[in-house]
C-alpha cells in the first residue's frame, strides 16, 4: 500500500444521491480522491457529471449520501464564512462565468478581495502574477469581459481558479467552445497549474482528447453510478463495454437512445 492510500481521503463521497421529480440522476455514488489525485470524471450528456459537481459545490442539496473535504462534511466546509474553508476550493466554470462588470484584474482577484480581504493593491498584483502564470500579458488585467476571445476568458477563469492557491480544483468542460488547438493548449495550461500547486484536480468532460491530456485517473459515470475508475493509461482495457463504446465514440453498443437529460 503506498503512503498516498495510507492517509485518509482528501475527498470522500459515500452514497450521493440525487433526483428531480422521477428523474433518478445520481443513485448511491461512492468516489473517494487523494491529496494530489488527478482524476476526470467522463460521461454522456444526462449522465449526471454537472450534478455531482454542483453537489460537490455545494450549489445543490443531494436527496441522500454525503461528501467530505479532509474529513469535514463539504457543507459545513463551503459555506461557513471561513478564510480557510473558501481558499480550499477553486473551480474552473465551463463558460469561464466571469463578472461583466468587472475588468479582469477584478474578476481574477474577486476571491482574494471578498474572502481574504486582500487590499486592492495587492490584489492586483497577484492577479497580474497569476495571469502570466496563464500566459496573459499584464495589460489584459485592465480590459473587460467583452474584450477577450474564447481563449482568454478560459485563461482568465483559470487564473481566477488559482488566484487564493486552493487546495482542491474542480474543473467543468475545459476545452468548452474552444478550437482544437485552444483547447490542447488550455489542457496543457491546467496540468502545470495543477502540478505547481500539488492540488488535488476533479474534472467533468465528454472529451475524451481533453480527459486523455488532463488525467492520471479516470472514471466513467453512467446512470447515476460510476461503472469504471481507474488509471488513465488502462481504459483501453477495461473490459467495461460502456466505457468501451464511449471512449471510441461508437454508435453501436449498450448505450443506447437519447440520452438528452440532466447533465
Amino acid at each position: 500500500m503506498t503512503q498516498k492510500q495510507n492517509l485518509p481521503p482528501k475527498i470522500r463521497v459515500r452514497g450521493l444521491s440525487k433526483s428531480f421529480g422521477r428523474k433518478a440522476v445520481l443513485q448511491g455514488l461512492d468516489l473517494e480522491l487523494h491529496q494530489g489525485d488527478s482524476l476526470v470524471i467522463i460521461g454522456g450528456s444526462g449522465s449526471g457529471k454537472s450534478v455531482l459537481l454542483k453537489c460537490m459545490l455545494g450549489l445543490l442539496h443531494p436527496d441522500a449520501g454525503n461528501i467530505e473535504i479532509d474529513g469535514t462534511p463539504a457543507d459545513r466546509l463551503i459555506h461557513r464564512e471561513r478564510e480557510e474553508g473558501r481558499a480550499k476550493i477553486g473551480m474552473l466554470f465551463q463558460n469561464a462565468a466571469l463578472f461583466d462588470s468587472l475588468n479582469v484584474w477584478r474578476n481574477v482577484s474577486f476571491g482574494l478581495m471578498q474572502s481574504k480581504g486582500t487590499s486592492a493593491r495587492e490584489s492586483r498584483e497577484i492577479a497580474i502574477a497569476k495571469l502570466a502564470s496563464v500566459g496573459l500579458a499584464a495589460d489584459v488585467a485592465e480590459l473587460y469581459p467583452a474584450e477577450l476571445s474564447g481563449g482568454m476568458r478560459k485563461r482568465v477563469g483559470l487564473a481566477r481558479a488559482i488566484a487564493t492557491e486552493p487546495e482542491i480544483l474542480f474543473i467543468d468542460e475545459p476545452t468548452a467552445g474552444l478550437d482544437p488547438i485552444m483547447g490542447h493548449a488550455i489542457d496543457e495550461l491546467i496540468v502545470a497549474c495543477v502540478e505547481k500547486l500539488g492540488a488535488t484536480a476533479l474534472t467533468i468532460t465528454h472529451d475524451m482528447a481533453s480527459a486523455r491530456r488532463i488525467s492520471k485517473r479516470m472514471a466513467m459515470l453512467y446512470e447515476g453510478k460510476l461503472i469504471w475508475d481507474g488509471p488513465t493509461r488502462t481504459i483501453e482495457r477495461s473490459g467495461n463495454p460502456y466505457v468501451d463504446q464511449f471512449i471510441n465514440g461508437r454508435p453501436d453498443g449498450p448505450i443506447q437512445g437519447n440520452l438528452a437529460g440532466v447533465d
